[in-house]
């Protein structure tokens, strides 16, 4: 038998999740900030042209453009994955994060794509890496965009999410460090509003929306 740090069973409908959804993200932004401290856009760090080196004297704007020299960035998004894997039960796969930020609260499997990676390949190797299960099959759900506070400074994400299977559960074993526990639920209010992030509560939203229909 598949062992599982806690089971839920719906207490409420959907449609009841969401009845103060003002009020609920409120809870959830005063609950994140007091966890990891708040960070500033990665584009106020560039303080000189990576090209020249002159120092720049206004920060923070995007694109960068170098006035000595030309140079020009954008400070586009990074891409992550994030998947939704459910057992014969129904009940969705939700891990407790050993690091900020949201240490403590919930996630997806899931992180973000390499250089060089499709969006595919980095959902098999993240969903591996992280619970050590293999994805037999995936379909595209939906995107969110995000933010990441990593070491004080905040990047622009666009997370990518998947429904998907695997060959079976009875294989789940945690990341070291990454991941401290994981948790099969048919998601409430209670655990959406306990997610790290406002898109991988979204996208839990709106998997169990479709699920719905």
């Amino acid at each position: 038998m598949l062992p599982v740090t806690s089971v839920v069973k719906p207490a409420i409908l959907y449609s009841a999740l969401l009845r103060n959804p003002k009020t609920d993200m409120a809870k959830r932004k005063a609950k994140s900030a007091s966890r990891t401290p708040p960070g500033k856009p990665i584009r106020k760090a560039w303080k000189f042209c990576p090209r020249c080196g002159v120092t720049v004297t206004k920060t923070g704007r995007n694109p960068f453009s170098c006035t000595a020299c030309g140079f020009t960035h954008y400070f586009a998004p990074v891409s992550a994955v994030g998947a939704i894997a459910a057992d014969p039960e129904g009940q969705v796969l939700l891990l407790v994060r050993a690091k900020d930020p949201g240490k403590g609260m919930y996630g997806l499997p899931g992180g973000f794509v390499d250089a060089g990676e499709t969006a595919e390949e980095a959902l098999r190797r993240e969903v591996l890496e992280e619970v050590q299960l293999s994805v037999t099959s995936y379909r595209y759900l939906v995107s969110y965009p995000n933010e990441y506070n990593f070491n004080g400074f905040v990047l622009p994400v666009t997370d990518m999410f998947f429904v998907i299977e695997v060959e079976s559960f009875d294989s789940i074993s945690l990341m070291d460090g990454e991941i401290d526990a994981w948790h099969f639920c048919h998601p409430t209010r209670r655990e959406l509003n306990r997610m790290a992030f406002e898109s991988n509560r979204k996208a839990l939203e709106f998997f169990l929306a479709s699920v719905e229909r």
